[in-house]
């Protein structure tokens, strides 16, 4: 990695730290609490969890004479650090009405304030310029989740209220041709001298065979026409377990489409509003967009097709994260760093699939071509999307 210097770290740790709260602008006292399922934290954890992430990897170890904000807040923030110790169970993060909003929000100005005096005196050196770096990408990550789990909040409420928020949930697509990638041996994997997550590195090489993606990707229009020709009751077209999610959850649409007089509408932060043909369907699982592929006798392209196509000039629409057909497992060489920062990624690679592109709730910072995003197959509140392979 190429070292930043202080005064950019410095200004990067400000921005990304307002940007998280920028997006909260619009919440009421009530919002910043609530826990619909145990996917979706409450506002109030996200923005105590990346602020403890500063607090316990940065400033405790770093900072001499630091003292923590409160004793208990890294049994509550700790998300999944089983190195850092004990933790609240993530499905319990909603039902804990202490600390405060208030509190929390003073949590994170003590915690910015000894941020700017360690990053005044600071002298980059490797190891705690990507740590830095580490922490200001973990906050654009959680920024993204804030998005979604706040749209899950307010999408379960019946008054489907709106919300104003710094996200474009939805823009045309601008016309694009497909992209063919020939058959041949193609280098895979980050090379770059930047910032990336391990779950990047261990650049290597693949074969190919010639396949051909969609300039485009599959709009609502397409999608419901698989709705409608009765996709959801016809079993040749899901996975087993697919077909078993979709039975015993009873899901008939991707998630936040709702049936209104005959017409099929959705929530967005806008409130309930019909559905537009002609943009990106959104908010699909794994088991959907794999089951639509099949319906149209096409398939989901590997990670590593999309990654060779998007460096061949497929565009990335920045609109949906697009499912691929790719198990999230680790690249060859892949190691966990020692201490607690190797529980980030790899503990993770088991039943997940990998995605790839972008969405509208992605910081531009973040976008770059290897990318690994993972979900499990069934989950939907995710901005998801369909990009088919052929």
């Amino acid at each position: 990695m190429i070292l930043a210097p202080s005064d950019t770290l410095a200004a990067s740790f400000q921005q990304v730290r307002t940007q998280t709260i920028q997006l909260c602008a619009g919440l009421e006292t009530e919002d910043y609490v609530v826990q619909p399922m145990p996917d979706a934290s409450p506002a109030k954890w996200h923005l105590g969890h990346t602020t403890w992430f500063w607090e316990t990897f940065v400033l405790q170890p770093n900072l001499p004479g630091y003292r923590v904000f409160h004793d208990e807040f890294s049994f509550v923030f700790n998300s999944y650090y089983e190195t850092v110790g004990r933790r609240s169970l993530r499905t319990q993060r909603g039902n804990l009405s202490r600390p405060t909003v208030a509190e929390v929000f003073r949590y994170r100005t003590y915690v910015d304030e000894q941020m700017d005096r360690f990053l005044t005196d600071f002298s980059p050196d490797d190891t705690l310029t990507n740590l830095i770096t580490l922490g200001i990408e973990h906050e654009r990550q959680h920024q993204e989740l804030l998005v979604t789990d706040i749209k899950y909040t307010l999408g379960h409420n019946p008054l489907f209220p709106p919300l104003e928020i710094p996200v474009e949930e939805h823009t045309p697509q601008s016309a694009a041709t497909p992209v063919t990638v020939a058959e041949g041996v193609y280098t895979v994997g980050y090379q770059g001298d930047g910032f990336c997550f391990d779950n990047e590195l261990g650049a290597h090489r693949t074969y190919l065979n010639t396949t051909t993606l969609s300039g485009t990707l599959v709009t609502n229009a397409e999608y419901l026409a698989f709705l409608e020709a009765g996709g959801y009751e016809q079993f040749q077209h899901w996975l087993s377990d697919g077909w078993a999610w979709v039975n015993a959850n009873r899901v008939r649409s991707p998630l936040y489409w709702h049936p209104v007089d005959g017409q099929w509408q959705h929530y967005t932060f806008a409130g309930l509003q019909p559905i537009d043909p002609e943009a990106p369907v959104c908010h699909v699982s794994f088991y959907e967009a794999d089951a639509y592929a099949r319906w149209r006798g096409m398939r989901l392209p590997s990670e590593f097709e999309w990654e060779t196509a998007r460096l061949q000039g497929l565009p990335n629409t920045g609109q949906r994260w697009e499912w691929t057909g790719s198990a999230y497992l680790p690249y060859p060489g892949f190691a966990t760093a020692p201490g607690a920062v190797g529980e980030y990624n790899g503990k993770f690679m088991s039943s997940q699939m990998v995605l790839r592109g972008a969405s509208v709730a992605t910081p531009p910072e973040s976008i770059r071509p290897t990318y690994r995003n993972f979900f499990q197959p069934d989950k939907q509140w995710q901005y998801t999307g369909i990009r088919l392979a052929y």
